[in-house]
């Protein structure tokens, strides 16, 4: 069974950076497109970037120009840059392939923006 870990999150201060890393235990990448999901508190679990197998990418108004997804298949690992971040980017951030596969939601990785 694939299993996707994410990690990189933390605790940052308004404008500044993080990124995060998604890793497979399987090479699924190569066969899909992977999404970077994150749910805030109180709120569901929403879409925010997607990367297709041939590296095209999409993202949510919200993030458009601050967020860069990558991918490097031979790593098994997706990425999300996260440049100026804001307080409402606050939220537990998840990868999975695109659509989602909800058996392969892992534990996610929690970013606090906060001054």
């Amino acid at each position: 069974q694939v299993q996707l870990v994410e990690s990189g999150g933390g605790l940052v201060q308004p404008g500044e950076s993080l990124r995060l890393s998604c890793a497979a235990s399987g090479s699924i990448f190569t066969f899909y497109p992977m999404g970077w999901y994150r749910q805030a508190p109180g709120k569901q679990r929403e879409l925010i970037a997607s990367i297709a197998t041939g590296g095209s990418t999409n993202y949510d108004t919200s993030v458009k120009g601050r967020f860069t997804i990558s991918r490097d298949n031979a790593k098994n690992t997706v990425y999300l840059q996260m440049n100026s971040l804001k307080p409402e980017d606050t939220a537990v951030y998840y990868c999975n392939i695109y659509p989602p596969s909800e058996i392969m939601w892992g534990q996610g990785t929690e970013i606090t923006v906060s001054s």
